[in-house]
């Protein structure tokens, strides 16, 4: 009898599952940078962002528009 291959999780290729890109996420980085130092403010009004997932919004949003790796943007429900 011929020994048979055993095949496991490690040894069969292993596929990228990552949702966010590295790039993404140091966007991301920047933005909270900003935030914790009180320096980022929301687009056209210009005020200042005091909620953290707001300012994660935000680095996402600019992540999108730069063509980062990133999964779409939940679509909104009209009421």
């Amino acid at each position: 009898m011929a020994a048979r291959k055993k095949t496991t999780k490690t040894t069969a290729k292993k596929k990228s599952t990552r949702k966010y890109s590295k790039k993404a996420g140091q966007k991301v980085r920047k933005v909270m940078e900003e935030f914790e130092g009180g320096k980022l403010t929301s687009g056209r009004s210009g005020k200042k962002v005091t909620s953290r997932k707001q300012a994660i919004a935000i680095g996402l949003s600019e992540a999108r528009a730069e063509g980062d790796k990133l999964p779409p943007a939940p679509k909104r429900k009209r009421s």
